[in-house]
C-alpha cells in the first residue's frame, strides 16, 4: 500500500501550537517587565507566570505594594502639616470648619470710635473673614474668651484682671452680625432717601419725587450684642448700627486671612 503523498498527509491541529506560542509570549513579557523593574513581582510571586487579564492588563494581585507611598510624610516637598487645612490667623480659636479670633479685632487708634456695624463688617471682609453671628459667638463661648461682666473669670472670658478706674469699670459686650429693628414701617431699617434731581416717569405721568435725606444708619436698626456669661453665652441687648462696639472676626479654614500685625 502506497504511503500518502504530502498533499494527502493529514495536517496537525494548529490550536495547540497557538496556545503554546501565546503562553511563551506572555512568559517573555512577564520576564521583560520583571527584569526592567516596570512590574516587579509581589513577595512570594517570584517565578510564577503572569497571565494577563481579560482587559489585557496585569492583574493587581501581581503588582507590588509600596508602604512608603501610603505612609508618605511629604508630597512635592511639602510636609503633611503644611498640607492640612489650618486657621489662617495666629492664635485662633479652632472651631472645626472655621476659626474665631481669640481676641478683639485691633482697631487702629485713628479709627477708635468709628468701629460701628458698617466698619466692623467691612473690616472683617477686608481681612478675609466675616463678622460672626450671635449664634456663632454664643456657640464659641465655652472656648473663646468673649467680653463679659466684671465678675466673670479672667481665665475664661475677656474680663480685665486689673481694670483702670480712670477708664471706668464696666461690664462689656461685643457686636454680632445679627440685626433687629425697634420700630415698624418701611423706614425702620434705614432709607436711601430721595436724591435731588430725581424725576418721575413721564410715560406714567408720575410727579417728581420730593427730595428726602438718606438714613443709612438709623437708630431704629440695631445689631445684637453678645457676652460670655460665664462660658454659657448670653444676649446683651441691642445697639444702633451707627454706634461703636468691640468685635472680632471669623474665618474659614484654609482661607487667606489677615496676617499678624496687619
Amino acid at each position: 500500500m502506497n504511503a500518502p503523498s504530502p498533499a494527502q498527509t493529514p495536517g496537525r491541529d494548529p490550536l495547540p501550537r497557538l496556545f503554546s506560542s501565546a503562553a511563551l509570549l506572555v512568559a517573555l513579557i512577564a520576564l521583560v517587565f520583571s527584569m526592567g523593574g516596570l512590574a516587579p513581582a509581589k513577595k512570594g510571586q517570584a517565578g510564577k507566570v503572569v497571565v494577563l487579564g481579560r482587559n489585557g492588563k496585569i492583574p493587581a494581585r501581581y503588582l507590588p505594594t509600596v508602604p512608603s507611598a501610603r505612609n508618605a510624610q511629604k508630597l512635592g516637598g511639602a510636609t503633611r502639616d503644611k498640607l492640612a487645612v489650618n486657621c489662617p490667623i495666629p492664635n485662633a480659636v479652632d472651631l472645626g470648619t472655621w476659626c474665631l479670633e481669640s481676641g478683639l479685632y485691633p482697631v487702629p487708634p485713628k479709627d477708635v470710635g468709628r468701629n460701628d456695624y458698617l466698619y466692623a463688617t467691612q473690616a472683617c471682609v477686608k481681612a478675609g473673614g466675616w463678622l460672626p453671628s450671635a449664634a456663632q459667638l454664643i456657640g464659641a463661648a465655652p472656648r473663646a474668651k468673649l467680653q463679659s461682666t466684671i465678675d466673670d473669670s479672667i481665665l475664661t472670658s475677656g474680663a480685665e484682671e486689673f481694670p483702670d478706674a480712670k477708664n471706668g469699670i464696666k461690664d462689656k459686650r461685643e457686636m454680632s452680625a445679627d440685626l433687629t429693628t425697634t420700630a415698624s414701617g418701611s423706614r425702620a431699617a434705614g432709607s436711601e432717601g430721595v436724591t435731588v434731581g430725581s424725576k418721575g416717569s413721564g410715560n406714567l405721568g408720575e410727579p417728581d419725587p420730593v427730595p428726602m435725606p438718606a438714613d443709612p444708619l438709623p437708630e431704629t436698626l440695631n445689631y445684637v450684642t453678645v457676652y460670655d456669661n460665664h462660658n454659657h453665652g448670653g444676649f446683651a441687648g441691642g445697639a444702633p448700627v451707627g454706634r461703636a462696639e468691640n468685635f472680632r472676626c471669623a474665618y474659614a479654614k484654609g482661607s487667606q486671612g489677615r496676617k499678624f500685625g496687619d
